[in-house]
């Protein structure tokens, strides 16, 4: 039997993560990720969401908008095996799947109704800023939560490593988490870049490159050095100079 169907999406996803790299490998990992999901016509009412208040989860599909051109494979590496081993892709949450449908448990905050829209205010997502929601549903703790199941090769929640500020990243972070539009900042930080979100193969090593991670409008700029997460500046974005110094500060130490 062929069946197709076409998608709409409801909303859109809005969360501190404006890139791929460093958003969490799976959702509820990082609570202090705050975001929103707007209703989009014709869905955008009150009526759609009556009720949803009652609940304290939730279930989100959605679509992994930026992975489709890419198109799919049977099989793939998945991070937990280091990024070597093959496993079947419906054997993992690879991002890489034959319809590029995604689901995550998201914390509902609230219900906002303001100037028009509608929006779910939600918490520990981990789906990319922009992101089409084809479906929301309730979740429902007798029947969704298994204690006695079986995790396969994600038994177990990922290992967080320290997370350490330079004197000129405290400062910056201390001026930024007075302003309202970056919710619990220090929080946001440690809990995505404790999870280490480098390649699998390089996890457990020591690694002189710089990178840099996108939250909100921000750039956090981080090494690991002696298994620690050392970050250095956090600036606005469209500042590759600070980049550019930080490089040359680098490689005169080294």
């Amino acid at each position: 039997m062929t069946f197709t169907n076409q998608i709409q999406a409801v909303a859109t996803c809005h969360t501190p993560y404006k890139q791929k790299f460093g958003i969490p490998r799976q959702p509820g990992l990082v609570d202090a990720a705050h975001g929103f999901i707007e209703l989009v016509p014709p869905f955008n009412h009150l009526d759609c969401v009556r009720g949803l208040e009652q609940y304290s989860h939730l279930w989100l599909l959605f679509c992994f908008h930026e992975n489709l051109s890419q198109g799919w494979k049977p099989t793939v590496r998945p991070p937990r095996l280091g990024g070597n081993d093959k496993l079947g892709v419906f054997a993992t949450r690879s991002t890489f799947r034959p319809n590029g449908i995604g689901q995550s448990v998201v914390k509902l905050l609230g219900i906002d109704h303001s100037h028009g829209k509608v929006r779910l205010e939600i918490s520990g997502m981990d789906l990319l800023d922009g992101t089409p929601i084809i479906d929301i549903k309730p979740y429902i703790p007798f029947s969704d939560a298994h204690t006695d199941a079986i995790g396969g090769i994600a038994q177990e929640a990922p290992a967080i490593i320290q997370v350490n500020f330079s004197d000129k990243a405290s400062q910056q972070l201390a001026q930024l988490s007075q302003l309202p539009q970056y919710p619990r900042l220090e929080a946001l930080i440690r809990g995505v870049l404790g999870q280490d979100p480098r390649p699998a193969y390089k996890k457990h090593q020591d690694d002189p490159k710089l990178y840099q991670v996108a939250l909100y409008d921000l750039d956090i700029f981080w090494q690991v050095i002696e298994q620690q997460i050392f970050i250095h500046e956090i600036s606005l974005f469209d500042q590759p100079q600070v980049k550019a110094n930080l490089l040359a500060k680098l490689n005169a130490n080294t």
